[in-house]
């Protein structure tokens, strides 16, 4: 690979959601706030949205990170269950020690009472679910029925769902308008503006050991950010092979060319143009 060639210590476009390699751009703060927002008031229901590859797991990581001490925090990656599998895997990660074999009602209970518990000790339950546009519609529901349990104080529990643009879709069912109703807070991901893409490059490359002069010129930045339309993860793919393409020139600087070359071997990129 060019890791030598460029002086780095490991590759600086990779497509998994590393948060040491997390660069504040404005959209991913404003998300943020609307987070912390939304769970310091209280709120049963939080919904996040954006296409795919703008930074939705990165930005639930970074939330999970930024919890109060004593917050108490599920991560369920993969929503794509059953309503009674998805409460069995809630009660795996608040620690609970349900049996499969449990009835509806029993494990309802069960959940109920460790969610009173913590209340009683004044911690907060966060649940996140990732990849919620996946959630079949009777599991939808079913967690709406769980966002029922509360005190005459507080709710037991604040779900945050994070979710592609197909979510919205899903959600406009008549089926589940109720739990559209108990959105109170909101936040629809942007891809990055042309001026944050120099800044965003720059940080990576950094954080992964460089410290030569400039890689990407202001014509190879703004060919990146159209074929990417600012989206991060083709941003990575791209820059990834743009460097590449260098390296496999034995040169230090990326131009335009090289770029065009990445998207045309991108499936999902749009067109560079020509500078």
């Amino acid at each position: 690979m060019y890791l030598d060639h460029f002086g780095l210590t490991e590759l600086p476009f990779g497509i998994t959601p590393d948060t040491s390699y997390t660069v504040v751009t404005r959209s991913h703060q404003e998300a943020l706030n609307t987070l912390l927002i939304a769970l310091g008031s209280g709120e049963g229901f939080i919904k996040i949205t954006g296409e795919v590859g703008t930074g939705k797991t990165l930005l639930c990581r970074r939330l999970l990170q930024a919890l109060p001490e004593g917050s108490v925090s599920a991560y369920l990656p993969n929503p794509y269950l059953a309503p009674r599998t998805l409460q069995l895997a809630l009660a795996e990660e608040l620690g609970l020690a349900v049996s499969p074999e449990s009835d509806d009602y029993h494990l309802l209970q069960s959940i109920n009472r460790a969610l009173l518990e913590h209340a009683a000790a004044d911690r907060q339950v966060v649940v996140c679910i990732d990849e919620a546009q996946a959630m079949p519609l009777e599991t939808l529901e079913s967690l709406r029925l769980l966002s029922n349990l509360e005190t005459e104080k507080r709710k037991l529990l604040q779900i945050i769902l994070f979710g592609q643009p197909e979510l919205d879709r899903k959600l406009a069912d008549q089926s589940v308008r109720q739990l559209l109703q108990r959105i109170a807070f909101h936040y629809r991901i942007k891809g990055l503006a042309r001026e944050e893409v120099t800044n965003y490059l720059a940080h990576r490359l950094r954080v992964a050991g460089y410290r030569g002069n400039e890689l990407f010129g202001s014509a190879a930045v703004r060919c990146l950010h159209k074929a990417s339309r600012g989206t991060p993860r083709l941003l990575n793919i791209l820059a990834h092979k743009s460097l590449l393409a260098v390296f496999g020139e034995g040169k230090h600087s990326v131009r335009p060319i090289h770029v065009r070359r990445a998207a045309a071997d991108t499936e999902g990129a749009a067109s560079a143009g020509w500078w």
